[in-house]
């Protein structure tokens, strides 16, 4: 059982979920967008968009560009490949090593998409300074340990994680925002 919240809430914390409500909300209308007018999910439109930033790179570099754990920012390349927006090569310096690229179709998508509410949210928090930034995180951490966050790294915002397995429908397009078939 949790803490007895029938006691009348102090407004720190009226603020502080006033504050996420809004962070969640502009995200959620962000990928909608994305959704409607460009089949993608935000998290989708968010990766293309930092790949378009730099002729090709490897998924590590473009997992610390969108600040997110490698194997999450993984689960959005492999669609996004399905889909035939991004490429994988091998590198010309290390033929071990992956390297990821816009598609030609994927270059056109992206000329015409909006910009993403992650790039927005990234700035404030790097504006916040380095001393709030850090309260921050450590609040916010200490929230999802406390919400029993599951211990594996979380999934892109409004992205559906691989290991779900299947895609929640609503109306033509998954939650994902791609066309029933897309992502396949």
């Amino acid at each position: 059982m949790g803490p007895n919240t029938s006691a009348e809430p102090t407004p720190d914390t009226r603020r502080a979920l006033d504050g996420l409500r809004a962070v969640v909300q502009a995200l959620r209308e962000s990928s909608r967008s994305a959704e409607q007018s460009m089949g993608l999910s935000g998290a989708q439109l968010f990766v293309l968009q930092k790949l378009g930033e730099s002729p090709s790179i490897s998924l590590n570099e473009l997992a610390q560009r969108t600040h997110t754990h490698q194997s999450s920012v993984s689960v959005v390349v492999t669609r996004l490949v399905r889909r035939g927006l991004i490429q994988r090569l091998r590198s010309s310096t290390d033929a071990r090593a992956l390297e990821l690229k816009l598609t030609t179709r994927g270059r056109g998508l992206l000329r015409r998409a909006p910009g993403a509410a992650q790039d927005r949210l990234i700035a404030a928090i790097e504006a916040l300074g380095p001393s709030r930034r850090r309260s921050l995180a450590s609040a916010l951490e200490e929230v999802a340990r406390t919400l029993s966050a599951p211990a594996a790294p979380p999934a892109m915002f409004f992205e559906e994680p691989a290991a779900a397995g299947r895609t929640r429908r609503t109306g033509a397009r998954s939650i994902t925002g791609a066309r029933r078939g897309a992502d396949r």
